[in-house]
């Protein structure tokens, strides 16, 4: 990732080794559903190789594409690092199965049954039970999305290299606890009713539509470092930040709105079948 204070705006330099480092583990990935594809084929599908490779693109855009050197241009480049972090590259990577997938990739002889029995193991205890349960992964993805975006803390991290990183290491792994509870990814087991996603969707657009409406609806630049403006792009510090809150508003919504339709269609679907499974055994679709 690139230093908060960046001398030189660099349009097509790339992160080498965040590149490499994101297709040596997308390689891992690989490694393990092939594997499983030998022995089990319905068990990781192609849709959700592809998944995870698009979350994995979504990883390489913001760490390590020419766009990292635009966020700390413009606040609506680095709303759009937000977005993918939180809400796109999470939900992709664990819908790609990605714990499983990468068990199989680890040599035979550390496969087995000691991880296999371990991760269910965990997944019923008390810190497993609490980092799975949806108020947690809730409340810890608002308190990330809204404390980081305080004007104090986002300087910080627009200041220092060190906070930048671990803005985005806290977004990525909140973004990961949040989406944990709808795709219920393996080895989790459901801890609320299938319906209680979609309630638990929708209240999460709440605190993103507060806080995209405070951008766009400010009459004043709310984060000192774009108040100079930028050297490459014909628009104002003020227009950037209402774009930024315009993104954030349009694109958290549709996305939180996309899996809420897909388990509401879901849900219907098995209710009028009269040989549906019980509301336990219902399981994502996606």
């Amino acid at each position: 990732m690139i230093p908060a204070t960046q001398p030189e705006f660099a349009p097509w330099s790339i992160s080498y080794s965040v590149t490499f480092a994101l297709v040596f583990i997308a390689c891992g990935y690989v490694r393990g559903w092939l594997r499983l594809r030998s022995t089990s084929p319905n068990l990781i599908l192609p849709w959700q190789l592809a998944a995870f490779m698009s979350g994995m693109f979504a990883l390489w855009i913001v760490l390590g594409s020419p766009l990292r050197s635009l966020h700390h241009e413009l606040l609506s480049i680095h709303m759009v690092d937000h977005v993918l972090l939180m809400a796109v590259a999470p939900p992709l990577i664990l819908l790609g199965a990605a714990v499983r997938s990468f068990l199989h990739a680890l040599p035979q002889r550390f496969l087995p049954e000691a991880s296999a029995e371990f991760l269910p193991w965990f997944s019923a205890q008390p810190l497993g039970r609490i980092l799975g349960n949806p108020i947690f992964c809730w409340l810890a993805a608002v308190i990330a999305l809204i404390g980081w975006h305080i004007p104090a803390a986002f300087e910080l991290a627009m200041r220092s290299n060190l906070w930048h990183e671990v803005e985005y290491a806290t977004f990525f792994a909140t973004g990961i606890l949040f989406w944990w509870p709808v795709i219920h990814p393996w080895p989790s087991a459901a801890q609320s009713p299938r319906w209680s996603a979609v309630l638990y969707l929708f209240f999460a657009t709440f605190p993103c539509d507060m806080l995209s409406a405070f951008l766009t609806f400010c009459d004043r630049v709310v984060y000192p470092s774009y108040l100079s403006g930028n050297q490459h792009f014909s628009i104002s510090p003020l227009q950037d930040q209402e774009y930024a809150g315009a993104l954030m508003w349009v694109c958290v919504t549709f996305i939180y709105l996309l899996p809420a339709v897909v388990i509401t269609t879901h849900l219907l679907s098995h209710s009028h079948d009269p040989n549906r499974l019980s509301s336990s055994q219902v399981r994502p679709t996606f």
